[in-house]
């Protein structure tokens, strides 16, 4: 209210000042003689400098009525304006200035700018510490699978191999004597057995998955020389240097540590042969087995790791055969795209 009633005020003394700047011109300089008619003559009871007031009063607010009126929509489409770049999804470009003077409208511009910069700033700023945040609980992942795999080798595998190797003695003992063999001490002999294989299936599966800057083969190669120290049953494997990206590298090592897991628990197999090659541009790693095996619902039903080996599979662009046939065995193969361009080393390692 208080500017309205200023811009009348400002708006009449500009049409007073040019009004008697106009008559001083035709009349002369104000004097009784000169400016008389201007209260001598009359229209309607009141005297013509009278009707000149109210003249430029009324067209003063008229004016300052309708410049507020124009005023307060231009506030209004700015304000809508900014608000649509505060909230909108899509681009800056792609929502219409209003209209402005061209400095206002590039002052505008210059604002709607900076505002989608900072907010591209803040997302990233957001991202970036969703992705530490995650990165950090990933590493304390791995400190404690690694922790708990080290007191779980320096105590409980100690133990169960302290175990086993005393039921050995008296088992060995008693046919040494000729003496029957007790049932139950035979059947503790193979939960000792058991439950070794089924510690070092844990231990394996808390392994870190990550390579730490190894390449895949030199990775599968520690792990595989470490379980032919520890198992009773024979392992061969051939592997080739194949050139794949660090994120698939790691996929594939987390999917050998998966399988090897699921045959040290499940297979009851005495030989699991490993293979690493590249054909044909494709990475194909697989896990055979002559153990038990498992009906294919049952396998897809039960098994947790399995499910995770096809999700792999999946993240990699790559694809996933399980076959299993009960009482003879278990085959796990996996084949990843090789990018093309990459100059690969051929050169073979094997063992048996």
């Amino acid at each position: 209210m208080s500017g309205f009633i200023g811009r009348s005020f400002m708006l009449f003394s500009l049409l007073a000042t040019l009004i008697f700047s106009l008559l001083t011109f035709l009349l002369g300089w104000p004097s009784y003689e000169t400016w008389l008619p201007l209260w001598t003559f009359e229209e309607a009871n009141l005297p013509i400098a009278i009707w000149l007031a109210i003249s430029l009063l009324g067209i003063s607010m008229g004016v300052a009525i309708s410049s507020t009126q124009l005023a307060k929509k231009k506030e209004r489409a700015i304000d809508a304006y900014l608000q649509s770049v505060l909230t909108a999804d899509k681009q800056s470009n792609d929502i219409s200035v209003p209209a402005v003077s061209t400095k206002l409208k590039k002052l505008l511009s210059e604002v709607t700018m900076l505002i989608a910069t900072q907010k591209k700033s803040l997302l990233k700023m957001s991202d970036e510490r969703a992705e530490g945040e995650d990165k950090r609980i990933q590493e304390r992942i791995i400190q404690e699978r690694q922790r708990l795999a080290r007191e779980l080798h320096d105590s409980v595998s100690q133990q169960l191999f302290a175990a086993s190797m005393l039921l050995s003695a008296i088992t060995e003992q008693q046919e040494s004597d000729n003496q029957e063999i007790p049932k139950p001490l035979a059947q503790a002999e193979k939960i000792v057995q058991q439950a070794q294989l089924e510690m070092r299936a844990l231990l394996l599966h808390l392994r870190p998955a990550a390579l730490h800057n190894k390449s895949l083969t030199q990775g599968l190669e520690e792990l595989l020389f470490e379980l032919q120290q520890k198992v009773h049953f024979t392992i061969r494997f051939r592997l080739e240097d194949v050139s794949l990206s660090k994120g698939v590298e790691d996929h594939l090592f987390r999917i050998a540590q998966e399988t090897l897991s699921n045959t040290l628990r499940h297979a009851n197999a005495s030989e699991v042969d490993i293979l690493f090659v590249e054909r044909d541009g494709l990475a194909i790693f697989r896990v055979q087995d002559n153990g038990i095996g498992f009906m294919k619902d049952e396998g897809n039903a039960g098994s947790y790791g399995l499910h995770h080996i096809q999700e792999r599979a999946i993240e990699m662009g790559g694809t996933s055969k399980i076959v299993s046939v009960p009482s003879q065995g278990t085959i796990v193969e996996v084949k990843v795209p090789v990018e093309k361009g990459v100059e690969v080393d051929d050169t073979n390692r094997s063992s048996g």
